[in-house]
Protein backbone atom coordinates (compact mmCIF):
# COMPACT_ATOMS: atom_id res chain seq x y z
CA UNK A 1 0.00 0.00 0.00
CA UNK A 2 1.52 3.37 -1.10
CA UNK A 3 2.43 5.74 1.72
CA UNK A 4 0.19 8.75 2.28
CA UNK A 5 1.82 12.13 1.53
CA UNK A 6 2.68 14.21 4.55
CA UNK A 7 0.30 17.12 5.18
CA UNK A 8 1.20 20.14 2.99
CA UNK A 9 3.47 18.14 0.65
CA UNK A 10 2.92 16.94 -2.91
CA UNK A 11 4.21 13.61 -4.16
CA UNK A 12 6.21 13.95 -7.46
CA UNK A 13 6.10 10.87 -9.73
CA UNK A 14 9.52 9.23 -9.86
CA UNK A 15 9.95 8.80 -13.66
CA UNK A 16 9.10 12.40 -14.70
CA UNK A 17 11.37 13.65 -11.93
CA UNK A 18 14.30 11.61 -13.29
CA UNK A 19 13.59 12.92 -16.80
CA UNK A 20 13.70 16.49 -15.51
CA UNK A 21 17.00 15.82 -13.74
CA UNK A 22 18.44 14.43 -16.98
CA UNK A 23 17.40 17.54 -18.90
CA UNK A 24 19.00 19.78 -16.29
CA UNK A 25 22.20 17.71 -16.35
CA UNK A 26 22.30 17.94 -20.16
CA UNK A 27 21.95 21.71 -19.99
CA UNK A 28 24.86 21.79 -17.55
CA UNK A 29 27.05 20.11 -20.22
CA UNK A 30 27.56 23.54 -21.81
CA UNK A 31 30.53 25.49 -20.49
CA UNK A 32 32.27 28.82 -20.92
CA UNK A 33 35.62 28.95 -22.77
CA UNK A 34 38.78 28.06 -20.87
CA UNK A 35 42.27 28.52 -22.32
CA UNK A 36 44.45 25.41 -22.64
CA UNK A 37 47.22 27.13 -24.64
CA UNK A 38 48.04 30.82 -24.41
CA UNK A 39 50.42 32.94 -26.51
CA UNK A 40 53.75 33.83 -24.94
CA UNK A 41 55.81 37.02 -25.17
CA UNK A 42 58.39 36.82 -27.95
CA UNK A 43 61.45 38.65 -29.19
CA UNK A 44 62.03 38.03 -32.88
CA UNK A 45 64.52 39.00 -35.55
CA UNK A 46 63.72 41.56 -38.21
CA UNK A 47 62.94 39.70 -41.43
CA UNK A 48 62.21 36.54 -39.45
CA UNK A 49 59.09 34.85 -38.16
CA UNK A 50 56.88 35.02 -35.08
CA UNK A 51 54.04 32.62 -34.26
CA UNK A 52 51.53 32.99 -31.44
CA UNK A 53 49.53 29.89 -30.49
CA UNK A 54 46.18 30.09 -28.73
CA UNK A 55 43.67 27.31 -27.95
CA UNK A 56 40.58 27.06 -25.76
CA UNK A 57 38.07 24.44 -24.70
CA UNK A 58 34.37 24.81 -23.94
CA UNK A 59 30.92 23.69 -25.05
CA UNK A 60 29.94 24.72 -27.64
CA UNK A 61 33.48 24.83 -29.00
CA UNK A 62 34.82 28.38 -28.84
CA UNK A 63 36.16 30.33 -31.78
CA UNK A 64 39.49 32.15 -31.66
CA UNK A 65 40.03 35.68 -33.00
CA UNK A 66 43.15 37.87 -32.95
CA UNK A 67 43.38 41.61 -32.30
CA UNK A 68 46.18 44.15 -32.54
CA UNK A 69 45.68 47.56 -30.92
CA UNK A 70 41.95 46.90 -30.65
CA UNK A 71 41.51 45.94 -34.30
CA UNK A 72 41.26 42.54 -35.95
CA UNK A 73 44.62 41.62 -37.45
CA UNK A 74 44.79 42.33 -41.17
CA UNK A 75 47.93 42.36 -43.27
CA UNK A 76 49.49 40.44 -46.12
CA UNK A 77 52.27 39.51 -43.70
CA UNK A 78 49.82 38.18 -41.10
CA UNK A 79 48.34 34.73 -41.48
CA UNK A 80 45.84 33.00 -39.18
CA UNK A 81 45.87 29.19 -39.31
CA UNK A 82 43.08 27.39 -37.46
CA UNK A 83 43.09 23.90 -35.95
CA UNK A 84 40.80 21.89 -33.64
CA UNK A 85 37.73 23.07 -35.58
CA UNK A 86 38.56 26.70 -34.89
CA UNK A 87 39.10 26.26 -31.13
CA UNK A 88 42.84 26.57 -31.78
CA UNK A 89 44.63 29.19 -33.84
CA UNK A 90 48.14 30.28 -34.83
CA UNK A 91 48.87 33.89 -35.66
CA UNK A 92 51.95 33.89 -37.90
CA UNK A 93 53.77 37.11 -38.82
CA UNK A 94 56.39 37.01 -41.60
CA UNK A 95 58.61 38.81 -42.37
CA UNK A 96 58.87 40.71 -39.11
CA UNK A 97 59.27 44.49 -39.21
CA UNK A 98 60.83 46.60 -36.47
CA UNK A 99 58.34 49.03 -34.85
CA UNK A 100 55.54 48.19 -37.27
CA UNK A 101 54.94 44.74 -35.74
CA UNK A 102 55.94 45.53 -32.17
CA UNK A 103 52.68 45.45 -30.21
CA UNK A 104 50.45 43.59 -27.81
CA UNK A 105 48.51 40.83 -29.61
CA UNK A 106 45.24 39.72 -28.03
CA UNK A 107 43.63 36.30 -28.39
CA UNK A 108 39.87 36.09 -27.74
CA UNK A 109 37.95 32.83 -27.31
CA UNK A 110 34.18 33.10 -27.67
CA UNK A 111 31.19 30.80 -27.49
CA UNK A 112 27.49 31.29 -26.71
CA UNK A 113 28.17 31.31 -22.96
CA UNK A 114 30.98 33.81 -22.75
CA UNK A 115 34.23 35.35 -23.90
CA UNK A 116 37.76 35.32 -22.49
CA UNK A 117 40.93 37.17 -23.49
CA UNK A 118 44.66 36.77 -23.15
CA UNK A 119 47.56 38.63 -24.73
CA UNK A 120 51.28 38.51 -25.53
CA UNK A 121 53.89 41.08 -26.45
CA UNK A 122 56.04 40.98 -29.59
CA UNK A 123 59.41 42.73 -29.73
CA UNK A 124 61.46 42.85 -32.95
CA UNK A 125 65.21 43.48 -33.15
CA UNK A 126 67.58 44.21 -35.99
CA UNK A 127 70.52 41.82 -36.39
CA UNK A 128 72.97 44.35 -34.90
CA UNK A 129 70.72 44.78 -31.85
CA UNK A 130 70.64 41.10 -30.88
CA UNK A 131 71.73 40.50 -27.28
CA UNK A 132 74.47 38.02 -26.41
CA UNK A 133 73.11 34.50 -26.30
CA UNK A 134 70.34 35.09 -28.86
CA UNK A 135 69.53 31.68 -30.40
CA UNK A 136 71.27 30.54 -33.57
CA UNK A 137 70.27 27.68 -35.86
CA UNK A 138 73.48 25.69 -36.36
CA UNK A 139 71.80 22.98 -38.44
CA UNK A 140 68.34 23.25 -39.90
CA UNK A 141 66.15 20.59 -41.50
CA UNK A 142 66.81 19.63 -45.11
CA UNK A 143 64.50 18.50 -47.87
CA UNK A 144 63.88 14.79 -47.41
CA UNK A 145 62.03 12.05 -49.24
CA UNK A 146 61.11 8.87 -47.39
CA UNK A 147 59.36 5.67 -48.35
CA UNK A 148 56.02 5.19 -46.65
CA UNK A 149 56.22 3.21 -43.35
CA UNK A 150 59.94 3.99 -42.94
CA UNK A 151 61.44 6.37 -40.37
CA UNK A 152 62.12 9.99 -41.30
CA UNK A 153 64.37 12.23 -39.21
CA UNK A 154 64.31 16.01 -39.59
CA UNK A 155 67.53 17.41 -38.10
CA UNK A 156 67.90 20.53 -36.02
CA UNK A 157 70.73 21.86 -33.86
CA UNK A 158 70.75 25.24 -32.15
CA UNK A 159 73.03 27.32 -29.96
CA UNK A 160 72.54 30.17 -27.53
CA UNK A 161 72.89 31.17 -23.90
CA UNK A 162 71.04 29.81 -22.06
CA UNK A 163 70.69 26.69 -24.20
CA UNK A 164 67.58 27.18 -26.31
CA UNK A 165 64.58 24.90 -26.28
CA UNK A 166 63.71 23.47 -29.69
CA UNK A 167 60.17 23.07 -30.96
CA UNK A 168 58.76 22.20 -34.37
CA UNK A 169 56.11 23.53 -36.74
CA UNK A 170 54.59 21.65 -39.66
CA UNK A 171 52.70 23.66 -42.25
CA UNK A 172 52.74 26.59 -39.77
CA UNK A 173 51.07 24.55 -36.99
CA UNK A 174 52.89 23.37 -33.85
CA UNK A 175 53.96 19.72 -33.79
CA UNK A 176 52.83 17.96 -30.59
CA UNK A 177 54.52 14.55 -30.28
CA UNK A 178 52.23 13.71 -27.33
CA UNK A 179 49.28 13.32 -29.72
CA UNK A 180 51.04 10.82 -32.03
CA UNK A 181 50.82 7.69 -29.83
CA UNK A 182 54.60 7.56 -29.67
CA UNK A 183 55.07 7.56 -33.46
CA UNK A 184 56.62 11.04 -33.48
CA UNK A 185 59.42 11.85 -31.05
CA UNK A 186 61.64 14.83 -30.46
CA UNK A 187 65.13 13.55 -29.73
CA UNK A 188 67.47 15.05 -27.13
CA UNK A 189 69.48 16.54 -29.99
CA UNK A 190 66.39 18.50 -31.06
CA UNK A 191 65.78 16.38 -34.18
CA UNK A 192 62.24 15.28 -34.98
CA UNK A 193 61.93 11.53 -35.58
CA UNK A 194 58.86 10.23 -37.40
CA UNK A 195 58.42 6.47 -37.31
CA UNK A 196 56.18 4.48 -39.67
CA UNK A 197 55.82 7.57 -41.83
CA UNK A 198 52.45 8.25 -43.41
CA UNK A 199 51.34 10.49 -46.24
CA UNK A 200 49.81 12.81 -43.63
CA UNK A 201 53.37 13.47 -42.36
CA UNK A 202 54.23 15.11 -45.66
CA UNK A 203 54.61 18.87 -45.36
CA UNK A 204 56.83 21.85 -44.65
CA UNK A 205 58.80 21.64 -41.38
CA UNK A 206 60.53 24.37 -39.37
CA UNK A 207 62.49 24.06 -36.16
CA UNK A 208 62.34 26.92 -33.68
CA UNK A 209 64.96 27.76 -31.06
CA UNK A 210 63.81 29.79 -28.05
CA UNK A 211 65.53 31.06 -24.93
CA UNK A 212 65.21 34.09 -22.66
CA UNK A 213 67.02 36.25 -25.25
CA UNK A 214 64.64 35.56 -28.12
CA UNK A 215 63.34 33.22 -30.79
CA UNK A 216 64.82 32.17 -34.13
CA UNK A 217 63.25 30.02 -36.87
CA UNK A 218 65.09 27.73 -39.25
CA UNK A 219 64.53 27.89 -42.96
CA UNK A 220 61.63 25.57 -43.86
CA UNK A 221 62.26 22.14 -45.38
CA UNK A 222 59.80 19.82 -47.08
CA UNK A 223 59.29 16.18 -46.18
CA UNK A 224 57.84 13.99 -48.93
CA UNK A 225 56.37 10.57 -48.20
CA UNK A 226 56.07 8.26 -51.18
CA UNK A 227 54.10 5.02 -51.45
CA UNK A 228 55.76 1.77 -52.50
CA UNK A 229 54.13 1.87 -55.93
CA UNK A 230 55.84 5.17 -56.69
CA UNK A 231 59.35 3.77 -56.30
CA UNK A 232 61.53 1.62 -58.52
CA UNK A 233 64.89 0.39 -57.30
CA UNK A 234 67.90 0.66 -59.53
CA UNK A 235 70.77 -1.87 -59.61
CA UNK A 236 73.00 0.68 -57.87
CA UNK A 237 70.87 0.63 -54.72
CA UNK A 238 69.39 4.05 -55.37
CA UNK A 239 65.68 4.67 -55.58
CA UNK A 240 65.28 5.84 -59.14
CA UNK A 241 62.01 7.70 -58.54
CA UNK A 242 63.02 11.15 -59.85
CA UNK A 243 62.11 14.47 -58.25
CA UNK A 244 62.62 17.69 -60.17
CA UNK A 245 63.98 20.51 -58.02
CA UNK A 246 64.53 23.88 -59.71
CA UNK A 247 65.14 22.09 -62.98
CA UNK A 248 67.65 19.62 -61.50
CA UNK A 249 66.74 15.94 -61.47
CA UNK A 250 67.57 14.12 -58.23
CA UNK A 251 67.23 10.60 -56.84
CA UNK A 252 66.85 9.38 -53.30
CA UNK A 253 69.06 7.05 -51.27
CA UNK A 254 67.24 3.86 -50.34
CA UNK A 255 68.37 3.88 -46.71
CA UNK A 256 68.74 7.50 -45.63
CA UNK A 257 66.13 9.26 -47.70
CA UNK A 258 68.65 11.97 -48.65
CA UNK A 259 68.75 13.46 -52.11
CA UNK A 260 71.50 12.62 -54.57
CA UNK A 261 72.02 15.07 -57.41
CA UNK A 262 72.52 13.36 -60.77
Amino acid sequence: MAPEPAPGRTMVPLVPALVMLGLVAGAHGDSKPVFIKVPEDQTGLSGGVASFVCQATGEPKPRITWMKKGKKVSSQRFEVIEFDDGAGSVLRIQPLRVQRDEAIYECTATNSLGEINTSAKLSVLEEEQLPPGFPSIDMGPQLKVVEKARTATMLCAAGGNPDPEISWFKDFLPVDPATSNGRIKQLRSGALQIESSEESDQGKYECVATNSAGTRYSAPANLYVRGLAAWARSPMGIWSHPIRLLGVCACVCAHTGTLICV
